[in-house]
């Protein structure tokens, strides 16, 4: 997973940090490590509900995403900037490089994925936002999206 500085990391108890820490290690490996199905395994539940229109519901249709996905853009890398974890559910800011091309210069999606647990520690369900990071030069501003 691949990191400006260090994602900055905000969970108040035990069970918030976990969840954190179980995002930032379904990242790693299922981008990362490039163990997509695996990973899919290890950290969501088999009926995990998916609620991105392009990845078909349950665990194995996201691992089988990711595994084809690296295939073919095998630079593909993600780059974590904030988790925010808070009861069940788990907020992830972040840029998929090379999601959808092997172009060299692609600045990536940015996104904001939203995970929420069961009661064993498990994704249960997802939702996300995605948008392109835009050429800083034809911004209405210089904050950058991260």
């Amino acid at each position: 997973m691949e990191q400006k500085s260090g994602p900055i990391i905000i969970a108040g108890d035990a069970k918030s940090k976990e969840h954190a820490a179980a995002v930032l290690g379904l990242y790693d490996e299922m981008i990362t490590k490039k163990q997509a199905a695996a990973a899919a395994e290890k950290y969501l539940r088999p009926d995990y509900i998916q609620h991105n229109p392009i990845i078909p519901t349950s665990a194995k249709s996201l691992g089988s995403f990711f595994g084809e996905t690296i295939k073919v853009h095998n630079k593909l890398r993600v780059e974590v900037y904030r988790v925010i974890a808070g009861g069940d559910y788990v907020f992830a800011h972040v840029n998929f490089v090379n999601l959808f091309s092997e172009d060299p210069n692609d600045r990536g999606i940015a996104g904001v994925d939203i995970y929420r647990f069961d009661e064993n520690g498990k994704m249960a369900e997802h939702w996300d936002v995605l948008q392109p990071v835009p050429d800083p030069e034809k911004s209405a501003n210089t904050n950058g999206m991260f």
